[in-house]
């Protein structure tokens, strides 16, 4: 098994038995079991296993895994992430996805795992995403079924 199979398999371990809210507590975490990382890796990390945070009952967020939802379609894009989605907007062929404090790399996720052949890709902030359409037509669709989704919730 390589190194980073099983620096994954720990994360996936770690996320299931703490809450687990940042990069930084996830690569202390990982330092109390012995496995010295980067912060770039841990992102690179999170990414690849398709990690999304989700707001706990106490208000607080943390790390889960994402729902298997390849290949779901928008209809299927979670309603708790779509809630969470304050406005979207485009400009030729970029998205500008709003989102509440902390949820935009959910609401990516939730995007990524529905392989959409219109996106090319999603980077995630805080609270805003840059999503990239294949062209300025596909951007106009995906923004109008995006706020279909909002009204819907």
């Amino acid at each position: 098994m390589s190194v980073k199979s099983k620096r994954q398999e720990k994360i996936l371990e770690l996320i299931r038995k703490y809450d687990i809210e940042t990069q930084d507590d996830l690569l202390g975490r990982l330092g109390e079991v012995g496995i010295r990382t980067t912060q770039a890796t841990v992102s690179r990390d999170i990414r690849d296993l398709k990690l999304a945070k989700v707001t706990t009952p106490d208000g607080a967020y943390k790390y889960v895994k994402s729902g298997a939802r390849a290949g779901a379609g928008m209809a299927k894009l979670n309603t708790s992430v779509i809630g969470s989605i304050t406005s979207v907007d485009y400009s030729s062929c970029m998205l500008v996805i709003k989102t509440i404090p902390s949820m935009a790399s959910a609401v990516a996720a939730g995007i990524d795992d529905m392989e959409l052949r219109q996106i090319l890709g999603c980077v995630a902030g805080d609270d805003c995403i840059i999503a990239v359409a294949r062209t300025e037509e596909d951007a106009a669709a995906i923004c109008r079924r995006l706020r279909e989704l909002i009204r819907a919730t």
